[in-house]
């Protein structure tokens, strides 16, 4: 336990005085180097979580949870219900997809169609969408759902059709050619993702079987959860009820992606955890010139009976408060910056008329932020731990000084 006198003595000598201005300066860049990088390191551990959940949001958003897809034969419905799957499952889907090309005027693009009855096409994510506009309910035959950002490039709105051409042939007098149909836009959607919003749109499933001459028994069935964060264990359940169908999650589409960004997040904690020890050092050179400043004063409290441990608590505890109030100071500053960091951007962007984060390579529209308690729990102790640990070497030196040798030479 630390004493009253151990703390008195403490903050006394926390004290600048006119003759420390040297020392005063170290403790000062101690203080911001300590505050500056613990504040960075929240705030970019914040804008990395965000930028993952934001993007597991959407992707699941745009795709099942889990997705069963038959090998040879058509998935057995009659699986649908086994008591497991309904426990763990929000709805039930049965889709099918294929790859054409619209046609509209002189504009062509490739592009991949989902296929979704009527009454599950208004089960998707992306259709519950604030963002989605049209009819919600209905997905009928020679009806197609395509992206705002779709209906911009191809200059087009709700109600205007366009031409769906099929690489399955249609035989005629001239040999085979391409099958092409006009569908007509019953609604607009928005995922926020840039890739998908180009180059997906949906359409009745029956339309899109007929379309590209799909049998039932390549229909898929997507799962979608009522806890997909525990998608693995889900996951081997789905496994259990359907052996002979390949099964995958979005985890599974998407591993290559979050297992970069788990790097990159790590490899920044470390560089950003690194910027701190070297601040922390700077307690060192500052409690190290204390020491040689304060030499009379410790004599002084040694010859009074003050013993060598409560030195070294004394000095030991002037790092702790220097690191701890600059840990403070930083996680307050982190939290801040982490809470305002799409406004900091857009104030930058503007200023030095620059794209910071731009949406075509982030795939989002606006830079977010997900504060983590547990984050920031972990990035204050080991800033206070390093703190703990660099002030150990100065305080056991201030305990070491003879009393008679400094007051001799004093």
């Amino acid at each position: 336990m630390i004493s009253q006198l151990e703390k008195e003595i403490t903050f006394r000598f926390l004290k600048a005085r006119k003759n420390d201005g040297f020392l005063n300066v170290i403790s000062i860049f101690s203080f911001i180097g300590i505050g500056l990088g613990v504040a960075v390191l929240i705030v970019v551990m914040s804008v990395m979580n965000g930028f993952r959940s934001e993007l597991i949001n959407k992707i699941v958003g745009f795709n099942s949870h889990i997705t069963v897809k038959p090998y040879e034969k058509e998935i057995e419905l009659e699986k649908l219900n086994n008591q497991n799957l309904k426990m763990i499952s929000k709805d039930l889907v049965l889709s099918n997809s294929g790859e054409g090309i619209i046609i509209k005027g002189e504009v062509t693009k490739g592009i991949i169609l989902r296929g979704y009855s009527n009454q599950d096409f208004s089960k998707l994510e992306i259709v519950k969408n604030k963002n989605f506009l049209g009819n919600k309910k209905s997905l009928s035959q020679n009806y197609i759902s395509i992206s705002k950002e779709l209906s911009f490039i191809l200059d087009v709105k709700i109600g205007d059709d366009i031409t769906i051409m099929s690489p399955s042939g249609v035989e005629t007098i001239i040999g085979n050619l391409p099958k092409q149909k006009t569908f007509t836009i019953i609604s607009l959607f928005e995922s926020g993702l840039i890739d998908f919003d180009n180059n997906v749109a949906f359409m009745n499933l029956s339309s899109l079987e007929e379309f590209f001459n799909f049998d039932q028994e390549d229909r898929n069935l997507e799962i979608y959860l009522k806890n997909p964060q525990d998608i693995e264990d889900q996951k081997l359940i789905v496994q259990k009820i359907f052996n002979d169908e390949f099964i995958y999650s979005w985890s599974d589409m998407n591993k290559s992606l979050f297992s970069a960004l788990k790097v990159e997040r790590n490899v920044m904690f470390i560089i950003l955890t690194l910027i701190i020890i070297v601040a922390a050092f700077n307690i060192i050179s500052g409690l190290t010139i204390l020491v040689k400043n304060k030499t009379r004063e410790i004599a002084i409290l040694k010859s009074i009976g003050i013993l060598n441990k409560s030195i070294i608590k004394i000095f030991f505890l002037i790092g702790v408060v220097i690191g701890t109030s600059a840990t403070i100071f930083g996680i307050i500053l982190g939290v801040t910056f982490s809470m305002y960091v799409e406004n900091l951007r857009q104030f930058f962007s503007n200023v030095f008329n620059v794209s910071l984060f731009p949406e075509e390579i982030y795939f989002l529209s606006s830079m977010p932020s997900e504060i983590n308690p547990i984050s920031i729990l972990i990035i204050s102790f080991c800033s206070i731990l390093i703190t703990i640990l660099v002030s150990i070497f100065p305080a056991l030196k201030a305990a070491k000084l003879d009393p008679v040798k400094s007051l001799k030479y004093e």
